[in-house]
């Protein structure tokens, strides 16, 4: 059995500047990482970087530009590694639909679930970067 996370929310911007925001590390790193690089590619390596600690890695598992880019972890903590994550984008006429899932966890424990409330904040955190070019400094990020 696994456990799996989903968030939906509407961003008041293009499929476009969603996927840019989701998938250019210039961007990821004004509402995610610290530092991070790759190139929204099938089987891509990305490099997400929170602190020394928490430098992890992970591959483009899909991608159609401007629609859908999914990472498969291949380098974090051991209830991350055998997870995926992916934004899915649907242009509304109030902006983006984002579907963001984060599947395949194999325990329902604590980093699961402080995991589904951190994506929450920080979808949040994206929604404000598009909306309203916010970007909170790193070390105030949850």
């Amino acid at each position: 059995m696994s456990f799996n996370i989903f968030h939906s929310l509407t961003i008041k911007a293009s499929s476009e500047e969603v996927f840019n925001a989701i998938s250019q590390p210039k961007h990821l790193d004004n509402w995610w990482t610290l530092k991070s690089s790759g190139t929204s590619k099938l089987g891509a390596e990305y490099n997400l970087n929170f602190t020394d600690d928490y430098d992890w890695y992970c591959k483009v598992s899909k991608v159609v530009m401007n629609a859908s880019i999914h990472f498969k972890i291949t380098k974090s903590d051991p209830d991350w590694n055998p997870t995926t994550f992916g934004f899915d984008l649907k242009s509304t006429e109030n902006g983006t639909l984002v579907e963001f899932s984060h599947v395949n966890w194999q325990n329902n424990n604590h980093e699961f679930r402080n995991s589904s409330f951190c994506w929450a904040l920080l979808l949040n955190g994206l929604k404000n970067y598009l909306e309203k070019g916010v970007i909170v400094p790193f070390e105030e990020r949850n």
